[in-house]
């Protein structure tokens, strides 16, 4: 695999500042959704949906909804409630998340679980999640609701596969993109793809922004993936090395246990199935990572699939929507250096 260098822009670092610009009154719109809906006569519900959906999360899946639909020129409002509907989908997955992986810090700030419990946390994730299927009923549009509840399940079935290869080293390299794929791809394809259902456009542009968005959240994910053990606290909401304590099989990884020694692979199965977890072992390990290369061809390939994402849009709109999006895609590769 090969990778086209993404062109930075001269003069600043890429950032989401144009998206949100772009979006910004569009997004006021959705929060006001997403405000009256998380709503319960349960005090707890609010409280603690609250606490995520206020915890300074960029809500770049829901942007990415409104500048699509700002790309195709869309006049109307439909896509209000359905970037609140994208917007409720991810919330839930971050609180079941939590859950399942036990992590103590999201966004720089406490997990809901570790305030409230697991209990409460998976509830109002399916609280959360109803409501957002409850807003695509409304919109009236069975071919949104088949892409959302589509996407729902797919992020359902990439969670359970990566549960399952959780510790395996010998994870395959395909088998981990198709997990990163269904998981966090899915949402990404399917928020940018109902843009140009409620716009009425072909199936080539639903085809065209799904690709989009599915190569921008592979990236997305393989950026996370490589700064967990290149980055901090500050960047990434949660302690550097957490994927490798909790013994989640990425693609620095992969890499590296198929590039090592005999005695590098025997560290790699013991330091994942938890035999080799101190911060003597993560400082080990981030050196293995660099020594193979893993870490720098973990963000080769994001910017293999940055660049098709990009690619994608050609022919698709112009102007400060286009421009938008293409910085996006490269403020997603961006965060890695």
């Amino acid at each position: 695999m090969t990778a086209t260098l993404i062109p930075i822009r001269q003069g600043r670092p890429p950032s989401l500042d144009a998206l949100m610009t772009l979006v910004s009154q569009d997004m006021h719109a959705v929060n006001r959704v997403i405000l009256d809906r998380m709503q319960s006569q349960v005090p707890l519900i609010p409280e603690l949906a609250g606490h995520l959906i206020a915890g300074g999360g960029k809500r770049m899946r829901p942007m990415l909804t409104l500048a699509c639909a700002r790309l195709l020129e869309y006049p109307g409002t439909r896509h209000h409630m359905l970037a609140a509907a994208v917007e409720f989908i991810h919330t839930a997955t971050l609180l079941h998340d939590d859950v399942v992986d036990g992590s103590g810090q999201r966004r720089g700030k406490r997990t809901a679980n570790m305030i409230w419990g697991n209990g409460p946390s998976v509830l109002v994730g399916d609280f959360l999640l109803s409501r957002g299927f409850e807003l695509m009923v409304e919109d009236g549009s069975l071919r949104v609701l088949k892409i959302l509840s589509h996407a729902s399940a797919v992020i359902a079935e990439g969670e359970v596969e990566q549960l399952s290869a959780q510790r395996r080293v010998e994870t395959a390299e395909a088998q981990y993109l198709k997990i990163i794929d269904a998981k966090t791809a899915a949402l990404f394809a399917a928020a940018c793809r109902i843009s140009a259902v409620v716009a009425e456009r072909d199936a080539a542009t639903e085809a065209a922004l799904d690709n989009y968005g599915r190569y921008l959240g592979i990236a997305f994910q393989l950026v996370d993936d490589a700064m967990d053990y290149a980055s901090d606290a500050a960047v990434m909401g949660k302690d550097t090395g957490d994927d490798f304590r909790d013994g989640k099989v990425t693609l620095p990884v992969i890499l590296a246990f198929a590039r090592g020694t005999t005695e590098d692979r025997k560290f790699w199965r013991d330091a994942m199935e938890g035999r080799r977890a101190s911060d003597a072992d993560l400082a080990h390990a981030t050196t293995l990572l660099q020594d193979t290369h893993a870490i720098a061809d973990t963000v080769a390939r994001a910017r293999h699939y940055g660049q098709r994402a990009i690619d994608a849009l050609s022919g698709i709109g112009s102007g400060p929507a286009r421009a938008a999006l293409v910085e996006a895609v490269e403020f997603a590769i961006s965060r890695a250096y």
